[in-house]
Protein backbone atom coordinates (compact mmCIF):
# COMPACT_ATOMS: atom_id res chain seq x y z
CA UNK A 1 0.00 0.00 0.00
CA UNK A 2 1.27 3.46 -0.87
CA UNK A 3 1.61 6.32 1.62
CA UNK A 4 -1.32 8.07 -0.08
CA UNK A 5 -3.51 4.98 0.23
CA UNK A 6 -2.61 4.63 3.90
CA UNK A 7 -3.42 8.30 4.54
CA UNK A 8 -6.87 7.84 3.00
CA UNK A 9 -7.55 4.53 4.74
CA UNK A 10 -10.39 4.39 7.28
CA UNK A 11 -9.56 4.12 10.97
CA UNK A 12 -10.18 0.35 11.06
CA UNK A 13 -7.60 -0.24 8.33
CA UNK A 14 -5.09 2.09 9.98
CA UNK A 15 -5.42 -0.03 13.12
CA UNK A 16 -4.61 -3.13 11.09
CA UNK A 17 -1.63 -1.42 9.46
CA UNK A 18 -0.25 -0.44 12.86
CA UNK A 19 -0.66 -4.03 14.04
CA UNK A 20 1.19 -5.34 10.99
CA UNK A 21 3.98 -2.81 11.54
CA UNK A 22 4.36 -3.93 15.15
CA UNK A 23 4.57 -7.58 14.11
CA UNK A 24 7.19 -6.90 11.43
CA UNK A 25 9.36 -4.92 13.86
CA UNK A 26 9.00 -7.46 16.69
CA UNK A 27 11.24 -10.38 17.63
CA UNK A 28 8.36 -12.87 17.93
CA UNK A 29 9.02 -16.55 17.32
CA UNK A 30 7.64 -18.33 14.27
CA UNK A 31 4.59 -19.85 15.98
CA UNK A 32 3.71 -16.49 17.52
CA UNK A 33 3.97 -14.75 14.15
CA UNK A 34 1.76 -17.38 12.52
CA UNK A 35 -0.80 -16.77 15.25
CA UNK A 36 -0.63 -13.05 14.49
CA UNK A 37 -1.11 -13.73 10.77
CA UNK A 38 -4.35 -15.56 11.62
CA UNK A 39 -5.50 -12.80 13.98
CA UNK A 40 -4.78 -9.86 11.68
CA UNK A 41 -6.35 -11.69 8.72
CA UNK A 42 -9.53 -12.22 10.74
CA UNK A 43 -9.53 -8.56 11.66
CA UNK A 44 -9.08 -7.50 8.05
CA UNK A 45 -11.57 -9.84 6.36
CA UNK A 46 -14.07 -11.02 9.03
CA UNK A 47 -13.63 -14.49 7.54
CA UNK A 48 -14.99 -17.74 9.00
CA UNK A 49 -11.68 -19.58 8.71
CA UNK A 50 -8.04 -18.92 7.90
CA UNK A 51 -5.27 -21.36 7.02
CA UNK A 52 -1.55 -20.61 6.69
CA UNK A 53 0.76 -22.83 4.66
CA UNK A 54 4.54 -22.52 4.56
CA UNK A 55 6.96 -23.99 2.04
CA UNK A 56 9.00 -26.85 3.44
CA UNK A 57 12.56 -25.55 3.10
CA UNK A 58 13.92 -29.09 3.41
CA UNK A 59 11.73 -30.62 0.70
CA UNK A 60 13.11 -31.07 -2.81
CA UNK A 61 9.55 -30.95 -4.14
CA UNK A 62 8.96 -27.61 -2.37
CA UNK A 63 5.88 -28.92 -0.60
CA UNK A 64 3.54 -26.57 1.25
CA UNK A 65 2.82 -27.63 4.83
CA UNK A 66 -0.18 -26.49 6.86
CA UNK A 67 1.38 -24.60 9.79
CA UNK A 68 -1.48 -22.62 11.36
CA UNK A 69 -5.26 -22.58 11.42
CA UNK A 70 -8.04 -20.55 12.99
CA UNK A 71 -10.16 -23.69 13.42
CA UNK A 72 -8.63 -26.58 15.41
CA UNK A 73 -6.79 -29.05 13.18
CA UNK A 74 -4.34 -30.68 15.58
CA UNK A 75 -3.81 -33.74 13.36
CA UNK A 76 -3.39 -31.76 10.14
CA UNK A 77 -1.18 -28.87 11.30
CA UNK A 78 2.41 -29.79 10.59
CA UNK A 79 1.50 -32.89 8.58
CA UNK A 80 -0.90 -31.93 5.79
CA UNK A 81 1.18 -31.32 2.68
CA UNK A 82 0.38 -29.83 -0.73
CA UNK A 83 2.76 -29.90 -3.66
CA UNK A 84 3.54 -26.75 -5.61
CA UNK A 85 0.93 -26.45 -8.35
CA UNK A 86 -1.52 -28.76 -6.55
CA UNK A 87 -4.95 -27.32 -5.76
CA UNK A 88 -5.68 -23.62 -5.46
CA UNK A 89 -3.07 -23.27 -2.71
CA UNK A 90 -0.34 -24.88 -4.79
CA UNK A 91 -1.37 -22.85 -7.82
CA UNK A 92 -1.03 -19.60 -5.87
CA UNK A 93 2.44 -20.61 -4.66
CA UNK A 94 3.59 -21.69 -8.11
CA UNK A 95 2.20 -18.65 -9.94
CA UNK A 96 2.92 -16.08 -7.21
CA UNK A 97 -0.55 -14.71 -7.77
CA UNK A 98 -3.76 -14.51 -5.68
CA UNK A 99 -6.96 -16.41 -6.41
CA UNK A 100 -10.37 -14.85 -5.64
CA UNK A 101 -13.45 -17.12 -5.63
CA UNK A 102 -16.69 -15.51 -4.42
CA UNK A 103 -18.81 -18.69 -4.46
CA UNK A 104 -18.61 -22.43 -5.09
CA UNK A 105 -14.85 -22.39 -4.66
CA UNK A 106 -14.92 -26.20 -4.65
CA UNK A 107 -16.06 -26.15 -8.28
CA UNK A 108 -12.96 -24.33 -9.47
CA UNK A 109 -10.91 -26.69 -11.72
CA UNK A 110 -7.78 -25.97 -9.65
CA UNK A 111 -9.48 -26.89 -6.37
CA UNK A 112 -8.43 -29.96 -4.41
CA UNK A 113 -10.42 -30.95 -1.33
CA UNK A 114 -9.00 -32.53 1.82
CA UNK A 115 -11.41 -34.55 3.94
CA UNK A 116 -9.72 -33.36 7.13
CA UNK A 117 -10.45 -29.69 6.31
CA UNK A 118 -14.01 -28.55 6.80
CA UNK A 119 -12.94 -25.26 5.21
CA UNK A 120 -12.90 -27.00 1.84
CA UNK A 121 -16.71 -27.18 2.00
CA UNK A 122 -17.05 -23.40 2.38
CA UNK A 123 -18.32 -21.28 -0.50
CA UNK A 124 -15.85 -18.41 -0.82
CA UNK A 125 -12.05 -18.51 -0.93
CA UNK A 126 -9.40 -15.80 -1.15
CA UNK A 127 -5.87 -17.17 -1.42
CA UNK A 128 -2.74 -14.98 -1.47
CA UNK A 129 0.99 -15.74 -1.44
CA UNK A 130 3.29 -14.96 1.45
CA UNK A 131 6.31 -13.25 -0.08
CA UNK A 132 9.79 -12.42 1.20
CA UNK A 133 12.45 -10.88 -0.99
CA UNK A 134 10.32 -11.49 -4.06
CA UNK A 135 10.14 -15.23 -3.31
CA UNK A 136 6.99 -17.10 -2.28
CA UNK A 137 7.46 -18.71 1.12
CA UNK A 138 3.86 -19.70 1.79
CA UNK A 139 0.16 -19.09 1.23
CA UNK A 140 -2.68 -17.63 3.29
CA UNK A 141 -6.19 -18.94 2.59
CA UNK A 142 -9.27 -17.01 3.73
CA UNK A 143 -12.59 -18.90 3.78
CA UNK A 144 -16.21 -17.76 4.12
CA UNK A 145 -18.99 -20.32 4.71
CA UNK A 146 -21.40 -18.45 2.45
CA UNK A 147 -20.88 -16.69 -0.84
CA UNK A 148 -18.82 -13.57 -0.29
CA UNK A 149 -17.79 -10.89 -2.71
CA UNK A 150 -14.30 -9.86 -1.65
CA UNK A 151 -14.00 -6.09 -1.77
CA UNK A 152 -11.07 -4.33 -3.32
CA UNK A 153 -9.99 -3.20 0.15
CA UNK A 154 -10.03 -6.80 1.41
CA UNK A 155 -7.95 -8.02 -1.52
CA UNK A 156 -5.45 -5.18 -1.18
CA UNK A 157 -5.16 -5.58 2.57
CA UNK A 158 -4.65 -9.33 2.39
CA UNK A 159 -2.04 -8.84 -0.33
CA UNK A 160 -0.27 -6.34 1.94
CA UNK A 161 -0.44 -8.80 4.82
CA UNK A 162 1.11 -11.46 2.60
CA UNK A 163 3.99 -9.19 1.64
CA UNK A 164 4.76 -7.68 5.04
CA UNK A 165 4.24 -10.71 7.26
CA UNK A 166 6.06 -12.88 4.73
CA UNK A 167 9.16 -10.86 5.64
CA UNK A 168 8.58 -11.41 9.37
CA UNK A 169 8.04 -15.14 8.88
CA UNK A 170 11.16 -15.51 6.75
CA UNK A 171 13.24 -13.64 9.31
CA UNK A 172 11.91 -15.85 12.11
CA UNK A 173 12.62 -19.01 10.09
CA UNK A 174 16.18 -17.82 9.51
CA UNK A 175 16.65 -17.14 13.22
CA UNK A 176 15.33 -20.60 14.08
CA UNK A 177 17.66 -22.19 11.51
CA UNK A 178 20.63 -20.28 12.92
CA UNK A 179 19.76 -21.50 16.43
CA UNK A 180 19.58 -25.07 15.17
CA UNK A 181 22.96 -24.77 13.45
CA UNK A 182 24.52 -23.27 16.57
CA UNK A 183 23.16 -26.13 18.68
CA UNK A 184 24.48 -28.70 16.20
CA UNK A 185 27.90 -27.00 16.17
CA UNK A 186 28.02 -26.97 19.98
CA UNK A 187 27.04 -30.65 20.09
CA UNK A 188 29.77 -31.53 17.57
CA UNK A 189 32.31 -29.69 19.72
CA UNK A 190 31.17 -31.58 22.81
CA UNK A 191 31.43 -34.90 20.96
CA UNK A 192 34.92 -34.02 19.70
CA UNK A 193 36.04 -33.05 23.21
CA UNK A 194 34.67 -36.33 24.61
CA UNK A 195 36.40 -38.31 21.87
CA UNK A 196 39.75 -36.64 22.64
CA UNK A 197 39.39 -37.34 26.37
CA UNK A 198 38.43 -40.98 25.78
CA UNK A 199 41.37 -41.47 23.41
CA UNK A 200 43.78 -40.08 25.98
CA UNK A 201 42.24 -42.19 28.75
CA UNK A 202 42.52 -45.32 26.59
CA UNK A 203 46.22 -44.62 26.08
CA UNK A 204 46.72 -44.33 29.83
CA UNK A 205 44.90 -47.63 30.46
CA UNK A 206 46.94 -49.39 27.77
CA UNK A 207 50.18 -48.40 29.44
CA UNK A 208 48.88 -49.00 32.94
CA UNK A 209 47.46 -52.49 32.37
CA UNK A 210 49.38 -53.61 29.28
CA UNK A 211 46.20 -54.11 27.25
CA UNK A 212 45.14 -53.37 23.69
CA UNK A 213 43.33 -50.23 22.58
CA UNK A 214 40.15 -52.25 22.05
CA UNK A 215 40.31 -53.73 25.55
CA UNK A 216 40.91 -50.28 27.02
CA UNK A 217 37.78 -49.00 25.27
CA UNK A 218 35.67 -51.93 26.49
CA UNK A 219 36.85 -51.37 30.07
CA UNK A 220 35.85 -47.72 29.89
CA UNK A 221 32.50 -48.54 28.34
CA UNK A 222 31.67 -51.34 30.81
CA UNK A 223 32.66 -49.21 33.81
CA UNK A 224 30.53 -46.38 32.45
CA UNK A 225 27.54 -48.71 32.37
CA UNK A 226 28.20 -50.19 35.81
CA UNK A 227 28.61 -46.80 37.47
CA UNK A 228 25.95 -45.13 35.31
CA UNK A 229 28.33 -42.30 34.57
CA UNK A 230 29.23 -40.81 31.18
CA UNK A 231 32.44 -42.06 29.60
CA UNK A 232 33.63 -38.46 29.52
CA UNK A 233 33.55 -38.28 33.33
CA UNK A 234 35.47 -41.53 33.68
CA UNK A 235 38.02 -40.40 31.12
CA UNK A 236 38.50 -37.11 32.96
CA UNK A 237 39.01 -38.97 36.27
CA UNK A 238 41.62 -41.28 34.72
CA UNK A 239 43.48 -38.36 33.18
CA UNK A 240 43.39 -36.41 36.45
CA UNK A 241 44.70 -39.43 38.34
CA UNK A 242 47.53 -39.85 35.84
CA UNK A 243 48.42 -36.15 35.99
CA UNK A 244 48.56 -36.25 39.80
CA UNK A 245 51.00 -39.17 39.80
CA UNK A 246 53.32 -37.24 37.52
CA UNK A 247 53.66 -34.42 40.04
CA UNK A 248 56.84 -34.26 42.15
CA UNK A 249 56.53 -36.37 45.31
CA UNK A 250 53.52 -38.33 44.06
CA UNK A 251 53.32 -42.03 44.93
CA UNK A 252 53.87 -44.63 42.25
CA UNK A 253 50.84 -45.27 40.06
CA UNK A 254 48.62 -48.08 41.18
CA UNK A 255 45.83 -49.76 39.19
CA UNK A 256 42.33 -48.69 40.21
CA UNK A 257 43.42 -45.30 41.59
CA UNK A 258 40.90 -42.46 42.01
CA UNK A 259 38.21 -44.95 42.95
CA UNK A 260 38.05 -46.43 39.46
CA UNK A 261 38.44 -50.18 39.39
CA UNK A 262 38.34 -50.66 35.65
CA UNK A 263 37.57 -54.32 35.24
CA UNK A 264 37.58 -56.09 31.93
Amino acid sequence: MTATAIAKAPESQISILHRISNIVSSDLGLDEILGEVIAVTLQATACDACLVYLLDRNSDERDLVLRASQLPHSAAVGSLRIRAGEGVTGWVAENKSPVVLASKAYDDPRFKAFQTLVEDTYEALLSVPLISGGIVIGVVNVHHRDSHKHTRDERNMLGFIGEQLGIAISRSQLARENERLMEETAEMRRELETRKLVERAKGILQLRYGISEEDAYFRLRNQSRRMRRPMKELAEAIILSEDLTRQPGAQAAQPGRAGLELRA
